[in-house]
């Protein structure tokens, strides 16, 4: 077996932080889109609006996208434990990966829904349309501002998805019922919501591939591998690096592992704390793992005994 230098030893050090008020700011979010969500759903039954029950759809799934991740952000900052020796950071990740796909499944709904609507257009209440979505409109700015106030992580990104979507939800639905109030052409509630659904579904993928490459263990997308590499075979001592792995714990939370042949270990402090500050400035790596290795000496070998010729 190999010993390894740990980061809770004189190897790296953890780097397992949180923002203590991101979990306030995602319930308050959370009830003021409960609060609401309702209201619209009824309204838009009244009124017989695609563009306002998708809206209300999207309020619903908003509810319970920040429920869930409010629930993450709390798991994320449980300390390390025997059965969690990171801890529970990679919570963040699943509420973003769930979200995401929650995100694919409404954007589903709502277009068999408008492709059904464009084929028996129904009756629509412009004047609710218009009044409840302008409410619709503020609220979501709101949650959308109290967000974006918080820390980004993938997590609160997800959440901030759905009040994004939410809000061009709730444009579209005001656009439609203008429309309706002024032409009475209902089509467009249909065509305006199949529009937010396409907005909704470019955000929506790119979130998703960004928290599968996480969940692979892929590199950070803001980290070079090949300038790592060369980084730490660059410090003073170290002959070759191998064994080098860069991958995402969680949101700001990047690790890192390498075996480093050296010369001696008596040059390994030295390198060490070289190594560490190399990673953090230039690349902000702050969670090292280092394995030293010094190449055996070549061993003796004897030679087959030869008589003196006489």
């Amino acid at each position: 077996m190999h010993k390894h230098d740990h980061p809770h030893g004189e190897g790296g050090h953890h780097a397992h932080a949180a923002a203590s008020g991101g979990n306030g700011k995602l319930a308050a979010a959370l009830l003021l889109t409960l609060s609401f969500a309702a209201i619209e759903a009824v309204a838009g039954w009244w009124s017989g609006s695609l563009a306002l029950l998708s809206d209300a759809a999207h309020m619903l799934t908003d509810s319970s996208a920040l429920g869930l991740a409010a629930g993450a952000a709390w798991l994320a900052r449980r300390p390390p434990s025997t059965r969690h020796s990171y801890g529970l950071v990679r919570a963040e990740v699943l509420a973003a990966l769930l979200n995401s796909l929650v995100m694919l499944v409404l954007i589903g709904y709502i277009v068999h829904e408008a492709v059904d609507r464009l084929g028996t257009p129904r009756e629509i209440a412009g004047d609710a349309v218009i009044g409840v979505a302008a409410i619709g409109l503020a609220v979501n700015l709101v949650v959308a501002w109290v967000l974006s106030r918080g820390e980004h992580t993938l997590n609160s990104r997800a959440a901030l998805l759905h009040v994004l979507g939410d809000a061009l939800g709730s444009v579209a639905a005001i656009a439609a019922g203008i429309v309706i109030v002024t032409t009475g052409w209902t089509p467009i509630d249909p065509l305006l919501s199949l529009l937010v659904a396409a907005l909704i579904l470019v955000s929506a993928l790119r979130l998703l591939r960004e928290v599968v490459h996480v969940l692979m263990e892929g590199v950070p997308l803001h980290v070079r591998l090949d300038a790592v590499g060369r980084d730490l075979a660059a410090l003073e001592g170290v002959r070759r690096v191998h064994d080098l792995h860069v991958w995402t714990l969680s949101s700001g939370i990047v690790a890192l592992s390498a075996h480093l042949e050296i010369r001696t270990l008596a040059d390994w402090p030295a390198i060490l704390a070289a190594a560490r500050q190399t990673m953090d400035t230039r690349h902000g790596i702050r969670h090292v793992t280092l394995q030293p290795e010094v190449p055996a000496a070549a061993p003796l070998v004897r030679a087959p005994h030869r008589p003196p010729h006489p």
